[in-house]
């Protein structure tokens, strides 16, 4: 099963990862800007694929409540070692299963949505546990749109284990996937050089009135 496939990957690679430097500061800083403008103080938030908890401790200050979770026992294990506020939850869980807590105000999906066997099913389960006007916030590879050589080297990476399991989707395919699930595209940027990764801001569509 590909979730199984990478949970191993990243369980492996976890301490690597948490040891790599960001590659590009200001975009990673513009984009921590851009979803704390979407935060309000009373917000309850569900991060999906938090790896080793940078991006949750550096925004749950601002909020009510941050659960952050992953499905990478060792990502969270390092996660969890790091100083935080008592308003942020580390968990261990995959993306499918991360919603028993809800309703959220927020769900963010931080370049983990390439990564899942079910897009269309868990962008509805998202839909189902934000509260009226809930926003989805997500970062996203969209390996159509990457150069063919690479897509190649990426399958090949695969095979020996050193890639994780990947949909190849595309940005229209991205964007239509959130659309099918109930959600109006209210902002997309790109931070940084690769246009391939989009951010993509979707609020809630139901007709009512966002109550946070």
């Amino acid at each position: 099963m590909t979730q199984d496939r990478n949970r191993r990957f990243w369980n492996r690679i976890a301490q690597r990862y948490a040891a790599r430097p960001l590659k590009d500061v200001p975009a990673y800083e513009a984009m921590l800007a851009a979803t704390a403008a979407c935060l309000s103080p009373s917000a309850r938030v569900l991060e999906l694929g938090c790896g080793t908890g940078g991006t949750a401790i550096r925004l749950a200050p601002q909020v009510a409540h941050w659960t952050a979770t992953d499905f990478s026992a060792e990502m969270v294990r390092i996660a969890s070692a790091k100083p935080r506020g008592t308003n942020l939850t580390f968990k261990v869980v995959d993306a499918a299963n991360a919603f028993d807590d809800g309703p959220y105000d927020v769900v963010c999906a931080f370049n983990v949505l390439h990564l899942v066997d079910d897009l269309p099913g868990l962008l509805a389960r998202a839909h189902a546990n934000l509260r009226p006007g809930g926003v989805l916030i997500s970062k996203t590879w969209c390996f159509a749109g990457v150069n063919p050589l690479l897509r190649a080297l990426f399958r090949v990476l695969q095979v020996v284990r050193l890639f994780p399991d990947a949909a190849i989707l595309s940005e229209a395919q991205l964007q239509q996937a959130i659309r099918g699930a109930g959600f109006d595209i209210v902002d997309q940027k790109v931070f940084g050089p690769h246009p391939q990764n989009p951010y993509i801001v979707a609020r809630r569509s139901d007709g009512t009135a966002d109550r946070r």
